[in-house]
């Protein structure tokens, strides 16, 4: 495992129905299994692929994790200094023997994933075959996949919530639908003209589909089911979506590259919304989940800690960038350092221990602050840094996209009278003509501490 020798039963059993389709360009599950059944005895051992969203990408990476084979997926927007840099540290390529489409050991290594680190050089972290096919079955039961079902995900296939998206969907034999490049346009056809029934994003392209697509009249009444990663679900954004797609199941998750998910939770359609506070759900199916001091002591519930999971589903460590703090082991249970607490069996997240603030001697979680902002009428959407400060140590501050014009620092503090405690407060406030995102529609606080430190005019303070 994890899906080659479901490819080819798929291909046996509905050898002409479709199996991926990109940007109008697809492949049948027969098409599909001869086209890598071509590509594999001229693939090597160790297989770097660099490319963007093409049907073909099905073929490569399916070719690419044949056999023993281990395959990297690299981002194709990195610069070429990068890219080079990262095939450097990879092991040398060498001739694979076997020339089958089949599976390899499910104990074995198939994928070098990458995830982004505090340098400029992404970590590497390696995946066993079996822990995909172990996470296929957690999600498969968690979010009730159909074989039915026609999954849209719009992101890049490099970015690994998309990548396990068309991986689960060659395992259940189910359509997957991506595009070359994320375009609202081009999506809302896909969805109506394709049937689209499960949509898989980050939170920022689920508020641009759903509040471009109520503006257009766009029909998603077919989506049953949508997952949401990447960062927590907003209020404006779940119901923006519940009234675009009103007989959806909206989900959203917490989970790591590194641990694959960890908790998660459901709103069925017609189902009131609670979208208040930092609550992302229960543990998934073979997951328990435990809050720990650095130590390794269990916290008690409602105290913050790290985040620690034990699971079938982990990475197997790190092939470079471990520093000793992304991917700890305490006392059993494994952590990339996410800060959250237990209330019952709800696990609430709190942020990455790297991106707390500390002010005047108490820490401040950019998440908790983001959040609360978002609650506010008038705020799109927000976010939060730490700026250095020779008094505090730092100064909370945060960048505003207001939904409407006309707001200022002082309507801003009273709508967090009742959010956010005022030593967790922002001291100042930027009016932002944008998002600062990663290429994968991910909010980046590093962007937008560039912007302030170089008066960038995407950022205008506001006091």
């Amino acid at each position: 495992m994890p899906f080659l020798n479901r490819v080819q039963m798929w291909a046996d059993l509905r050898p002409a129905e479709t199996a991926i389709a990109v940007g109008g360009r697809g492949f049948s599950w027969s098409e599909l299994r001869g086209a890598a059944e071509e590509l594999v005895p001229s693939t090597p051992e160790t297989y770097i692929l660099s490319e963007p969203n093409t049907a073909e990408f099905a073929a490569l990476y399916c070719a690419g994790i044949a056999g023993g084979r281990q395959i990297a997926v690299l981002d194709p927007a990195w610069t070429p200094q990068a890219r080079e840099e990262i095939i450097r540290k990879l092991p040398a390529p060498s001739r694979a023997a076997g020339t089958a489409l089949e599976d390899g050991d499910p104990d074995s290594t198939f994928l070098i994933g990458f995830t982004a680190g505090t340098t400029s050089t992404p970590k590497a972290f390696t995946r066993s075959r079996r822990s995909w096919q172990t996470s296929f079955e957690a999600s498969i039961e968690f979010f009730g996949l159909r074989p039915d079902d026609k999954t849209l995900a719009p992101g890049p296939l490099s970015a690994s919530l998309n990548l396990f998206a068309l991986s689960e969907c060659l395992y259940a034999g189910t359509e997957f639908h991506t595009l070359r490049s994320f375009d609202v346009g081009e999506a809302h056809a896909v969805i109506t003209h394709d049937g689209i029934t499960r949509l898989v994003l980050v939170p920022t392209m689920l508020r641009l589909l759903s509040e471009r697509g109520l503006m257009a009249s766009v029909d998603a009444s077919a989506i049953r089911t949508i997952i949401c990663a990447g960062s927590k679900l907003d209020a404006r954004t779940l119901e923006a979506a519940r009234r675009w797609a009103p007989n959806a199941t909206i989900f959203e998750y917490y989970g790591a590259a590194e641990l694959s998910f960890v908790s998660g939770r459901g709103f069925a359609a017609r189902e009131p919304l609670d979208s208040a506070g930092t609550a992302i759900g229960t543990a998934f199916p073979g997951v328990e989940v435990r809050i720990l001091d650095d130590h390794g002591t269990p916290l008690p519930d409602g105290t913050p800690g790290n985040i620690g999971v034990k699971s079938p589903m982990l990475c197997q460590g790190y092939v470079w960038g471990d520093d000793g703090k992304a991917l700890r082991r305490l006392n059993g249970y494994v952590t990339v350092g996410d800060q959250g607490y237990l209330s019952g069996s709800d696990l609430h997240i709190l942020g990455r221990s790297s991106d707390m603030i500390n002010t005047a001697g108490k820490n401040v979680y950019p998440h908790e602050v983001e959040l609360a902002l978002s609650s506010v009428p008038g705020v799109e959407t927000a976010v939060a840094v730490g700026l250095p400060d020779d008094l505090r140590g730092h100064r909370v501050v945060a960048g505003i996209v207001p939904s409407c014009g006309g707001l200022t620092p002082t309507a801003l503090t009273a709508g967090l009278d009742e959010l956010l405690s005022r030593d967790k407060r922002p001291v100042h406030y930027y009016a932002l003509s944008e998002l600062p995102l990663t290429d994968r529609g991910k909010i980046d606080r590093r962007i937008f501490l560039q912007w302030i430190e170089n008066d960038d005019g995407r950022a205008e303070r506001l006091v």
